[in-house]
């Protein structure tokens, strides 16, 4: 039976290996040459486990990584490097996290957000606020 890349516990993220690169200089250039797409579905996929596997991670000291081991921290590494470029894509999609009923409150004439100074304060409790 071949040897495993990754922790057994890990193996279906043995599809995203292209991006088990040891250095920044490298998952930078992986990060540049991929479509959004390909970034999203890496991120999703790895976000996915990120609750295993930094736990899993953990149990080692870093200089002494077992090498299937050493390649799923590659990928968490990776998982850092594409992050901003999706969140920064969210966000100009649309999704900046904030609830539409929160962005439209203000039409529904909700009184505890005014468009002038945010969450019930007025432009000038604003500017006084944040000269403290």
């Amino acid at each position: 039976m071949p040897k495993s890349l990754l922790p057994e516990q890990f193996q279906e993220l043995e599809q995203w290996m292209a991006w088990s690169l040891a250095t920044e200089q490298e998952r930078s250039a992986k990060r540049q040459a991929s479509t959004m797409e390909e970034i999203r579905a890496f991120y999703d996929a790895m976000l996915a486990r990120m609750d295993d596997v930094l736990p899993y991670l953990d149990q080692f000291p870093l200089d002494a990584l077992p090498e299937d081991a050493a390649r799923l921290f590659y990928l968490t590494l990776s998982l850092a490097e594409v992050l901003l470029a999706v969140e920064q894509d969210a966000r100009l999609r649309g999704h900046d996290g904030v609830s539409p009923d929160f962005r439209h409150s203000r039409e529904r004439g909700n009184p505890g957000v005014r468009a002038e100074g945010g969450l019930g304060m007025s432009s000038r409790e604003t500017t006084e606020r944040s000269k403290r």
